[in-house]
């Protein structure tokens, strides 16, 4: 027996629950109980885990033996190997001329797009020239250094090249000597913890450094309230998965506050990445019931974004934007409105075509898709492949 099965079955055992009551509350086929309990799987889904443990009231964190890591899809790691050796061992400039601080600041600000758009091919080529040049400016070059680090470590955690992306995100923390500037890189961290589902970690982190941050509303600028607001956002998502609803309740509760201050959606100055406002907080309140297994009340709440959100010229991030798209199809999926999952899922793949291959959510809800259906369409047999299901 793995150690979760034997977490999942100690944890039953305690509770006074058969496996066939655990199945049933839970709505994890009895199937999966069993072959966890007796050995034949090492693990299951992070989300899977979460809901066993919402009914045997225990932390999502007490039933993982080791935290979840799945990795990079194939022929990511080639592309990116230019990048692991600029970062390995940067050889101080990308040409004879020597680099200058405003030089490489103009080369970021133009690399910045294509990471917000998910163009990673494109970004994977741009990045080892940038590491080169960022660490031939020395000590001056501190800023710009940190930026690249920034968009790097995104880059290298949108494709699951994780190990990595940790080092350099350490590394950044390590360099920065601006509060907000970190708070950008442990905003990044933190979401790389949850992707690998270690979230007491990111809960920890994200918690320490909220309230190392905490504004008095009434003075804040719009970067502190906007620092604050997103430390809480990981607060709150880092808690609701590890079946702590109150602490993500009070941390949703106060990114919705700071949110209101600001009145719109904004990008700090601090961010290259995200923005915040209360467009941000009202998408997370639908991933939130979603993973409250209310799919029904996460559809009511997405529905009414467009009409409750006030306009702003300022719109979240891809990233964001994507991962909500994704939060609706799954919705979508559990009500066994397949035709509209797909649905979903075909837009977040057409906006996002490099990061979409890239999503575990995005697998698990087509199989629902495909194990709902009697029959696929063309379509539905292409995205499976593209997402490496087996159908």
């Amino acid at each position: 027996m793995t150690d979760v099965g034997k977490k999942v079955k100690q944890a039953r055992k305690l509770s006074g629950l058969t496996q066939n009551e655990l199945a049933e509350s839970s709505g994890v086929s009895i199937s999966t109980i069993r072959k966890l309990e007796q050995g034949e799987r090492d693990t299951a889904r992070m989300e899977t885990l979460r809901a066993l443990a919402l009914v045997l009231r225990v932390p999502t964190m007490s039933l993982v033996a080791e935290p979840s890591e799945e990795g990079p899809t194939p022929g990511t790691p080639e592309l990116w190997s230019p990048v692991r050796a600029a970062l390995v061992r940067p050889h101080g400039g990308s040409s004879d001329e020597a680099p200058t601080t405003h030089g490489v600041a103009d080369a970021v600000a133009t690399a910045v797009p294509y990471y917000r758009a998910h163009r990673f091919t494109e970004l994977a080529a741009i990045l080892p020239h940038l590491i080169n040049d960022a660490e031939a400016l020395g000590c001056e070059g501190r800023a710009e250094r940190l930026r690249v680090l920034q968009l790097v470590a995104g880059a290298l955690t949108h494709t699951r090249q994780f190990d990595l992306a940790e080092i350099v995100l350490r590394r950044a923390m390590d360099d920065a000597t601006d509060r907000m500037v970190t708070a950008a890189t442990v905003n990044t961290l933190c979401w790389l913890l949850m992707r690998q589902g270690r979230l007491d970690e990111a809960l920890h982190t994200a918690s320490r450094w909220a309230d190392e941050l905490e504004p008095r509303i009434s003075r804040a600028t719009p970067d502190e309230l906007s620092a604050w607001g997103l430390l809480l956002l990981n607060v709150s998502a880092a808690a609701i998965r590890n079946n702590q609803p109150g602490l993500a309740a009070d941390a949703l509760k106060f990114a919705s506050s700071a949110a209101t201050a600001l009145g719109r959606e904004v990008r700090p100055a601090h961010e290259q990445m995200r923005t915040f406002g209360p467009l941000s907080v009202r998408m997370k309140t639908v991933e939130d019931a979603l993973v409250r297994n209310k799919p029904d009340h996460a559809l009511r709440l997405a529905g009414t974004l467009g009409k409750t959100a006030p306009r702003s010229a300022v719109l979240p991030s891809a990233s964001v934007r994507a991962r909500h798209g994704l939060s609706v199809a799954e919705a979508y999926a559990r009500l066994g409105q397949y035709t509209e999952a797909f649905g979903k899922l075909s837009e977040v793949q057409a906006s996002s075509p490099e990061w979409f291959p890239n999503q575990s959510p995005a697998r698990d809800v087509l199989r629902s898709v495909v194990d709902g259906r009697r029959k696929l369409t063309p379509a539905m047999r292409t995205m499976a492949s593209t997402l490496q299901l087996a159908i």
